[in-house]
Parts: C-alpha cells; sequence; structure tokens
C-alpha cells in the first residue's frame, strides 16, 4: 500500500512539472507575445500580427531567398528591397516606427534619427543585442561587454587607436597596399590595361594590413587564422538566415560542432601569437608598436597600477580576453574596410568624374611618394567620396540593441526583452532628411562636414554613435585613405561589362558576384 502512495506521489509531482513547463512554454510562445503585441497596438506603434512559435521568420526567410536569386536590374542604389525585402516591405507599409517578429521575440524597427541618438547614448537600458552563444562567440571581446567590463576593456584598448599609434603602423598599411598594386601592375604589364575580380585581392589586402598592424606578422602568418574566421563566418550566416526549431542553435548539432573546431584551432593559434610576444617581453625586448604589443603594454600598466593602489578587484584582461580582442582585431578590421574600398572602387569605376578629382587631388599633395600621414589629413576629395560610399554602402546596414525592462524611448514606450532595430540603410537615404537626390552619388553633400550635411540630425552613422562608437573607425578610416591614394597613383578604373550589382548582406554588406574591374596603367 505504502509503495502505491509513493508511486501515486511520484506520478502527481511529475505531472505537477509537466503543466509548470506546459504554462512556462505557453507563455513564452504565446501569452507573452500576445500581450505585447496587444502593448504596443494600444500606444499607436504599427506592426505585424504574431504567428505561434516562428513569427514572421518564415516569410522573411522566404523573400529573401526569392530575392537573392537573381540580380538587380540595373546599376541603382536603391538595394535595399533585393537584401531584405520583408524589411523594405514593412517600412514602406509602416513607415520609420514598426515591429515584427523573430519567433516569439518582438523587434521593434526605429529609423527616427533623434531615437537613435537617445538610445545609443543610453548604454545602460539599451544594451548589445545578444543573438545566440554562437554568434557572441563570433563577435567577442569590447563589442559584447556591458557596464564596468566594458569601460575597463575600453580604457585598455584605446591606446592602441591613438593618432600617434595610428602613425607608427602607417608604414605596414603602405607595405601592403604595395604588394598589391605589384600584382596588379603584373596583370596590366604587356596591354598596359586589363579586367580582374578586385574584391578577393581587396579582401587579402586588408587582411595582410591587419596582420601586420595588429600582430607584425605577414598575410601568409595570419592566413590560416582568417581561413577559419572565414568558414566560421559562413556557418554563422547560414544558422542566422535559415530557420530552425528554437533553441536548435543550442544543440550539438553537425554545423555547431563545426563552429567548436574551428574556435579552438583560432584560439591555439592565437594563444601562440601572445606567448610568443610575452616571451619577447620577458626577455627586455622593446614592445612594439604594432595593435597587439600596444594593447599588452596598456593591459600590464593597468595591472600595475591598480596593483600599486592595493585594488582587490579583478583588473586587466586575463589570456582568455585578450584572445577575445585579437579575435575581434581580426574579423571586425578586416571586414569593414574591405567592403567600404570595394564599394569605392565601384562607384569610382561608374563616376569617373569624381575618380579624376580625387586623382587630381591625390597627385597634387603625393605626386608618385608614398603617402604620409600629414598629407592623408588635407584629402579633402578622398574623404567625401569614403563618407557618400558609406552612407549609400554601410559595411553594417542595421544595429541592434536589447531592452530587459519596459523603456521609454522618446514618446514610445518599449516592453521588456524587445530587440530594438536601427537601420542604418534607411536612415542613410532618408529622403526627408538627406533631399530628394537621397539614392543619388553625390559626394559633395559632406564637402562642408558631415554636421552640415546632416543638418545637425543624427542621421550618419556607419560606425555607430555615442559612447559605444566603434573604436577602429579610425583606423579603417586610414587604410582606406591609403589604399585608394595609391591606387589612383598609379591606375585608372571602369566597370567591366561583366559587373553584376547585387549587394548581399553576409553579416557584412558585400558585392555578390565580385567586382570586375578593367584597370588602366597610368
Amino acid at each position: 500500500m505504502a509503495l502505491l502512495t509513493e508511486i501515486d506521489i511520484l506520478k502527481t509531482l511529475v505531472s505537477l512539472v509537466f503543466v509548470a513547463i506546459l504554462i512556462l512554454i505557453t507563455n513564452w510562445l504565446w501569452v507573452i507575445p500576445k500581450k505585447q503585441e496587444k502593448f504596443l497596438r494600444r500606444q499607436g506603434t504599427p506592426g505585424t500580427s504574431y504567428n505561434f512559435l516562428f513569427g514572421d521568420m518564415k516569410k522573411h526567410f522566404s523573400m529573401r531567398t526569392s530575392a537573392l536569386q537573381k540580380p538587380m536590374n540595373s546599376f541603382t542604389h536603391e538595394y535595399f528591397q533585393r537584401i531584405e525585402p520583408f524589411g523594405y516591405q514593412n517600412s514602406v507599409r509602416f513607415g520609420k516606427v514598426f515591429f515584427v517578429w523573430v519567433g516569439p521575440m518582438p523587434v521593434i524597427s526605429i529609423s527616427k534619427p533623434e531615437l537613435i541618438k537617445e538610445a545609443f547614448t543610453n548604454m545602460h537600458d539599451f544594451q548589445k543585442a545578444k543573438f545566440s552563444p554562437i554568434f557572441d562567440k563570433l563577435f567577442p571581446g569590447l563589442v559584447s561587454y556591458e557596464g564596468q567590463k566594458w569601460a575597463q576593456h575600453r580604457k585598455i584598448i584605446n591606446p592602441a587607436f591613438h593618432t600617434e599609434k595610428l602613425k607608427l603602423m602607417l608604414s605596414a598599411f603602405c607595405d601592403s597596399c604595395a604588394e598589391m598594386i605589384n600584382k596588379w601592375e603584373m596583370t596590366v604589364a604587356e596591354t598596359e590595361s586589363g579586367e580582374l575580380d578586385v574584391w578577393p585581392d581587396i579582401k587579402k589586402l586588408t587582411a595582410d594590413v591587419i596582420s601586420r598592424a595588429a600582430f607584425g606578422s605577414s598575410f601568409k602568418d595570419g592566413q590560416k587564422i582568417f581561413e577559419l574566421l572565414k568558414e566560421q563566418t559562413e556557418l554563422v550566416n547560414n544558422m542566422i538566415h535559415s530557420i530552425a526549431i528554437p533553441g536548435y542553435r543550442f544543440l550539438p548539432a553537425p554545423k555547431n560542432r563545426r563552429f567548436k573546431k574551428l574556435e579552438d584551432r583560432i584560439n591555439i593559434l592565437i594563444r601562440a601569437l601572445i606567448n610568443k610576444r610575452n616571451e619577447e617581453i620577458e626577455a627586455g625586448e622593446e614592445v612594439k608598436t604594432d595593435l597587439l604589443g600596444i594593447l599588452m603594454d596598456s593591459n600590464l600598466n593597468e595591472i600595475r597600477q591598480a596593483v600599486g593602489k592595493n585594488n582587490d578587484r579583478q583588473v586587466g584582461m586575463s589570456l582568455e580576453e585578450v584572445i577575445e580582442e585579437c579575435k575581434l582585431f581580426y574579423l571586425a578590421g578586416h571586414e569593414t574596410t574591405s567592403t567600404l574600398l570595394v564599394w569605392t572602387l565601384i562607384l569610382l569605376s561608374k563616376h569617373q568624374d569624381w575618380q579624376a578629382r580625387a586623382r587630381e587631388e591625390v597627385i597634387q599633395t603625393f605626386g608618385d611618394n608614398v603617402p604620409d600621414f600629414e598629407g592623408l589629413r588635407h584629402l579633402k576629395i578622398v574623404t567625401i567620396i569614403l563618407y557618400e560610399v558609406l552612407r549609400l554602402y554601410p559595411p553594417v546596414i542595421q544595429m541592434a540593441r536589447r531592452i530587459y525592462k519596459d523603456t521609454d524611448l522618446g514618446e514610445l514606450s518599449l516592453p521588456s526583452r524587445s530587440l530594438i532595430f536601427f537601420p542604418v540603410i534607411l536612415v542613410h537615404r532618408d529622403k526627408e532628411l538627406w533631399g530628394d537626390d537621397a539614392h543619388e552619388f553625390k559626394p559633395e553633400r559632406f564637402s562642408e562636414g558631415i554636421s552640415k550635411a546632416t543638418k545637425g540630425n543624427s542621421s550618419f552613422f556607419p560606425f555607430g554613435m555615442g559612447p559605444r562608437i566603434c573604436i577602429g573607425e579610425r583606423f579603417s578610416m586610414t587604410e582606406a585613405k591609403i589604399a585608394l591614394t595609391m591606387i589612383l597613383q598609379q591606375f585608372w578604373f571602369e566597370l567591366s561589362a561583366s559587373y553584376t550589382h547585387a549587394p548581399i548582406n553576409v553579416l557584412f554588406l558585400q558585392p555578390q558576384h565580385g567586382a570586375p574591374i578593367i584597370l588602366h596603367k597610368l
């Protein structure tokens, strides 16, 4: 009898646990989303209706897959409907503030500059969005931290991106560019002109630059790390742009296991670089002027200062954290500049007048000499061209934040645990902000500076804004100016007839079918 009673109790407990789990799942997948939808509609925010489990994901993926199967009919800068057709459709339908659904989570799209500025300034409430552990491992370090840890890492890393430090890396930038240009000269040696897809070479160039500038090594030494990071990026992009059962990405599936293997191999390679540098420091060698050397020196100084003040809290970065920051150097420093450069070459190939003006400025400033830092600061035409390329083809087309409590933003009330998207691509071409020519390539709009071009609005933010603005902005712009300068000194170029205009968003905005360009030796 006692045995039966125990079994009955166990059955009751199992039933209660099952019911409790069922209630939690029902709340997560239906009750809470419907409450959030009602909350948003009550204040007048438009959006799509919540569909159980998947939300709008099926429609989003279906529209995107269909759009990417064919290139654009003509060379136009109105490509948002190709890369994100669902987002484009809703922006036309609902306006500058609306919500959609990623599974059971509301995603609120905001394209009003004043609200974007307020959100980016309020780091406490609007935190970096956490998409998944896999995505966070691809972009570790400073970009994923919050609060005190973010502040400490930013303080340690800042010295590596000071202007004086960038000057010391100038030769590394120029050496990498010279190698690419030598290769191009060999391509056109016989006929003084030749066609090639510059996209692979641009990616190799920026990989080489970040290897030399960050680690003092050539591309060959860092090539394996880049190959592994490239495969990781492709895996993550595939996971993001495919429908899966919620929680699937957390399981030990084949793609997740492959990502982990890549992660381990990358860490081993970077750890070897750091250990070698530590040995050099312990041997009394002078601190190298590359990013890794400056980072390790700054970290060591931070630890020494804390020890001198008898500070008991954890200070400085651990070895694992230094590895994370190195990975971020590699990926973010490489991808951002490569996309900026390739779109710049494509647009200057289409706009020969601006290419000629930029070349004239470069020749007047440097002649045939290697660029120097002071001269780069006086390149006004080159600078406004790069700004206009960043406006029309921002490397990151939208930025995201996450809120963890009910939060007010301007007159909006945002429900807890919402994901907030700030579509850079929409704000950058908003006709109300930029004029009727917002979709046209007109670098002259920046001739009197960013503030004048934006009329004081926060409508230009390719590197973000506020306290978390990209720490590598000056690094990327310096590298782009050097590369463009050295290319313009040696070639004039035009788009090949085989070029197909087909922008695609693979974490960063890229030309889907490459960038075939005809180079002509000057």
